[in-house]
């Protein structure tokens, strides 16, 4: 849950500058887009979507997982302005499973962990607002009794019978990829199972705790039969996201400006495919990144990687629509983020990035 690797980003008024080293917008999707003449009209054809994470709401001692107070009710006020279409995230889902469009600036709001403190901050104020939002819940943690750090049965099912959408965040909090298949399944069921039980209502999403995932992970949210699962690198949902591993944008309080938060709500997809290592759990450190990207994306410089831990990265473009990237250096252990921008029209931007976890086997040392 850390957002250790993120750095702000600065927008002043030329489209043409890079986004700071390290900040994460991301998307990632297999399969291949037909041809279209700009990316504009890929954009009108299909829609996209930004989905907001938040953890905790107010809790000062949790810099890198809360909100302040302040911060979150600029947030509302923004998203209650008329630029954006705020869904609920099944919404979302099924609309990119359909194949339906997605109105421009669509936003739906997810928030990780049941802390008590979404109870009492966070949902009285979007429910005041008329916003739909998604709580995952790792069941292992909630709470015997209030006054806790994690919400009780009783509070969740209130939520959930006010219209919040309750969906399946593993029953521990492990980190899965470290885990074996069986126990990446139990985590998995046991968790949909009790959700079922407390709320009689069985969970269709998923969002890995940490963000962190794998082949194996990704194959057993598949087959648990959520539609839909998320990590933690941040982007843009379109449709030809890969449902498996999807992009939120990860807010707290030291990365919770109005300035940085209109950035994220108008960002647009770079439709990035073929993304290579597809493994969310790398095999190779360093990794030979490169990913494709449509014909609409111009030449020239105007296209910028970064690496969480290297700061900006060398670009090679091969034809007109393979990317690769190369890592000076291996990385460390734990998690890694590797985001792509491009400037679009209007002063909006279009981003591209992956995490990746790093075992220790792998790491530098």
């Amino acid at each position: 849950m850390s957002l250790r690797f993120l750095r702000p980003i600065l927008v002043s008024g030329g489209a043409r500058q890079a986004a700071a080293a390290g900040v994460a917008l991301a998307l990632s999707g297999p399969g291949a887009w037909a041809q279209a003449p700009t990316l504009e009209h890929m954009d009108a054809a299909a829609g996209s979507a930004v989905v907001l994470m938040y953890h905790r709401f107010g809790e000062a001692r949790y810099p890198a997982t809360s909100i302040r107070i302040d911060q979150f009710e600029a947030h509302i006020r923004e998203l209650t302005s008329s630029a954006y279409r705020v869904l609920a995230l099944p919404e979302v889902v099924a609309a990119l499973r359909d194949g339906r469009r997605l109105p421009d600036r669509t936003v739906a709001i997810t928030v990780d962990d049941a802390f008590t403190s979404v109870y009492r901050e966070a949902w009285p104020r979007l429910r005041a607002a008329n916003l739909p939002f998604t709580l995952f819940v790792a069941t292992g943690q909630i709470a015997e009794r209030p006054g806790g750090e994690y919400m009780t049965w009783d509070q969740v099912r209130e939520m959930a019978k006010a219209g919040v959408t309750i969906a399946n965040h593993s029953v521990t909090h492990a980190r899965l990829p470290e885990l074996g298949n069986r126990r990446i399944a139990e985590e998995l069921e046991m968790s949909s199972a009790m959700l079922q039980k407390e709320l009689g209502v069985r969970p269709t999403i998923h969002a890995y705790p940490y963000g962190e995932a794998s082949t194996h992970v990704l194959a057993a949210a598949r087959k648990a039969g959520f539609v839909a699962a998320f990590g933690q690198h941040s982007g843009v949902l379109h449709p030809k996201s890969n449902m498996d591993y999807l992009p939120r944008f990860a807010l707290n309080e030291t990365y919770g400006s109005i300035e940085r938060f209109r950035l994220a709500v108008n960002a647009l997809p770079l439709y990035a495919t073929d993304i290579s290592p597809s493994d969310p759990t790398l095999q190779r450190n360093p990794p030979p990144f490169g990913f494709t990207v449509p014909e609409g994306v111009p030449p020239g410089n105007l296209l910028a990687c970064y690496s969480s831990q290297h700061g900006k990265l060398a670009i090679e473009r091969l034809g007109a629509r393979r990317i690769e990237v190369r890592l000076p250096s291996a990385l460390r252990a734990g998690r890694a983020r590797i985001n792509c921008t491009l400037p679009a029209r209007g002063g909006r931007w279009r981003w591209f990035g992956y995490q990746y976890y790093v075992p220790k086997s792998l790491a530098l040392r």
